[in-house]
């Protein structure tokens, strides 16, 4: 195994699958992209409803958890994260959700230029090819496919009926002109399969001689020479093999990867690495700092089980089989579904110019990650909360690379959060008890009196969990907490960068999949232009 390369990119989620394609677009450099996961063949990630079978499980999935969160009545939180080549963008829901312009304005705004709405837009548009939407927001050609839903559920049209009842407007396009209003999601998808980061860049350039694709390799820890770093040591088959990088290691292993191998190989609090018996590099003290994450709530109904729904019952069985059956044949039909198919952007108060709650509908009774089965059929709403003031941290549980790291998000740290996501579940039932949904509602799975706020808190507490976005543990800025620069290099080291959800410096209004992705052709641009430069 040739181990010598220009470049090595740690992860192969939605960023590093997109850097190690644009950087292998050179034929004169080498990559290597190392993944700890497996590949990414399983029906399960290819076929977009099994998206149910992955998340609330350990398939493709690093499945963390949280240690007890006080704001969440001491509970543990579940993390899923992907672990496959695609990393989160082969298990999600596929939501094709880039934020609102205030966000990346607003990360400019903190010192960090080259990142406002205007200068990320191309980024977006570079990596897209949307089928439906053709202006100035969007793209056409750019690898990563995006579409409508193939064949949404009349439940999913209802919510948006109700929606429409209870006065939002209908916005087609919420990543274009407005993000406010309720709509049908558009997802990463392309002839009825899922189209992940790795799908989308890796699949179509597998063959080229100069980008090697390592999969089941954990990286163990970065190698120096002094404050350099030139390589990466990861175990691949029980063995333990060094890497050389004659010009960068890139590591894009997420919120919660990233934090760890920076501090594994030395780079972040010298009191955190020396308790945990490693010798600090470089002293860094916002490494695994500034953890944020979107923390959400559900509520749902039950239906009868004639309902468009998809749930555990006689009919709902034989109703998915044949979808299955449908799908291997001609890609179509229910098993093409997010299951999660429409939404809505709500502003908490008609003072507030950005919106700063998101529902997501889905057409299933969701309970617990969906890690709790229930017999029947029902529809759910998430409601989340976008840009949370609570901040988190991600530390070592262990020096052991294979040891999970220690995730503590510190929901509801900050009162703010609890009283605005309470505004969040009225405005959600609000849209649940409008008359589109009367004929098809049933029985709360939790009954609520909306109208008592402290029981409504207390269902909060008891019940919200993350809706899978955590962000900002390598933050970009200049500041004492801040990890990398605006291009993205890792302060006090030569030859690294960060290039992942980690660097966001706050949480955007929205998913962070196709931000993450964005993030990754933007590096991949910056780390070219400054191989030029030299």
């Amino acid at each position: 195994m040739n181990t010598t390369f220009d470049y090595i990119v740690i992860g192969a989620g939605s960023a590093g699958s997109v850097i190690a394609s644009r950087l292998s677009e050179d034929r004169d450099v080498r990559v290597c992209l190392l993944e700890a996961g497996g590949p990414d063949k399983s029906i399960l990630v290819h076929m977009p409803a099994a998206v149910v079978a992955m998340v609330p499980t350990s398939i493709n999935n690093w499945a963390f958890k949280t240690v007890p969160q006080p704001g969440l009545n001491g509970r543990r939180g579940y993390q899923p994260r992907g672990k496959t080549l695609g990393g989160s963008s082969s298990i999600n829901a596929m939501l094709y959700v880039r934020g609102h312009r205030w966000d990346y304005d607003h990360w400019a705004s903190l010192g960090n230029p080259g990142w406002s709405y205007d200068e990320v837009l191309p980024y977006f548009r570079k990596a897209e090819h949307n089928e439906t939407h053709r202006d100035a927001f969007h793209g056409q050609g750019g690898p990563l496919n995006v579409a409508e839903i193939q064949q949404p559920s009349a439940m999913s049209r209802l919510f948006v009926d109700a929606a429409r009842e209870c006065g939002l407007p209908i916005t087609p396009d919420y990543n274009g002109a407005d993000q406010y209003g309720a709509f049908m999601y558009q997802v990463t998808q392309k002839n009825g399969e899922r189209c992940s980061a790795a799908k989308a860049y890796l699949t179509p350039n597998l063959r080229r001689p100069n980008l090697s694709v390592i999969t089941r390799a954990l990286s163990q820890r970065l190698l120096f020479e002094g404050r350099r770093v030139v390589g990466v040591q990861a175990r691949i088959d029980g063995r333990e093999l060094r890497f050389e990088a004659r010009r960068e290691v890139i590591v894009s292993a997420g919120a919660f990867g990233s934090p760890q191998i920076l501090q594994l190989s030395g780079i972040g609090p010298a009191a955190h690495l020396q308790s945990k018996g490693i010798a600090p590099v470089v002293d860094l003290a916002g490494v695994g700092e500034n953890l944020q994450d979107h923390i959400d709530y559900v509520y749902t109904y039950r239906t009868g089980s004639d309902t468009e729904t998809l749930g555990a019952s006689m009919t709902g069985g034989m109703r998915i089989l044949k979808g299955i059956s449908q799908w291997k044949r001609e890609r179509r039909g229910i098993m093409t579904s997010s299951i999660a198919e429409a939404g809505a952007f709500l502003r908490s108060r008609p003072d507030v110019d950005v919106p700063d709650l998101q529902l997501v509908f889905v057409q299933a009774i969701v309970d617990d990650h969906a890690r709790r089965l229930r017999l029947g059929h029902g529809f759910s709403c998430h409601t989340t909360l976008l840009r949370p003031r609570s901040r988190g941290t991600v530390r070592l549980n262990s020096p052991d690379p294979a040891a999970a790291p220690r995730i503590d998000p510190r929901f509801f740290s900050d009162p703010a959060d609890i009283a605005l996501l309470i505004e969040g579940a009225h405005q959600q039932r609000r849209i649940l008890d409008a008359s589109p949904f009367a004929p098809v509602r049933g029985k709360g799975l939790y009954p609520l009196d909306q109208r008592d706020a402290r029981a409504v808190e207390q269902d909060i507490r008891d019940r919200a969990d993350t809706q899978y976005h955590p962000v900002g543990t390598c933050k970009m800025g200049h500041d004492s907490m801040a990890v990398v620069d605006a291009r993205l290099r890792v302060h006090g080291v030569r030859g690294l960068r960060v290039a992942d959800a980690s660097i966001m410096p706050t949480l955007v209004g929205g998913n962070t999949n196709a931000p993450s992705i964005m993030i990754g052709e933007k590096a991949a641009d910056m780390i070219r232009a400054d191989k030029l430069d030299h």
